[in-house]
């Protein structure tokens, strides 16, 4: 199973995106901003900057940060401990994926909780059937 996380709104402290599942919009998300690091971890600004495009292994692990089950990326170049969950802002994350129901796609996204939970559910009903992945890119410019 592969979500899919379309990069769109580019500003100088966060990125906006859309995540997909299944070809189908699930949540928007909230990221630090793009620094194109391309595996160079010296252009890392410490809990500044997303993660590079690419396609990641997801798997399910308890946070103890969140005291709670959530999706964990597994092998992301120049950082350690990149999960989806909740956050409104920037601010929010350390590199980490923030997912909501609603956003400005300028400033924040809100109303996360239940998509935070609604994404665990759904990962936890496939997770021993088959491997999971997310995909992340810029979304093509129509």
């Amino acid at each position: 199973m592969k979500l899919l996380l379309e990069r769109s709104v580019f500003k100088p402290d966060a990125t906006f995106d859309k995540l997909y599942l299944k070809g189908k919009f699930f949540a928007y998300t909230c990221e630090d901003m793009v620094r194109n690091l391309h595996g160079d971890c010296r252009k890392k600004v410490k809990n500044q900057t997303a993660i590079d495009p690419g396609t990641y292994e997801v798997i399910l692990s308890f946070s103890n940060r969140f005291q709670k089950y959530l999706p964990l990326l597994l092998n992301v170049s120049c950082f350690e401990g990149v999960s989806i969950h909740g956050g409104n802002t920037a601010s929010d994350t350390e590199g980490c994926l923030l997912v909501g129901a609603e956003s400005d796609m300028n400033t924040r996204i809100w109303n996360c909780a239940s998509k935070v939970a609604s994404l665990v559910a759904l990962l936890k009903s496939i997770e021993r059937k088959e491997k999971m992945f997310v995909e992340i890119k810029t979304a093509a410019i129509v």
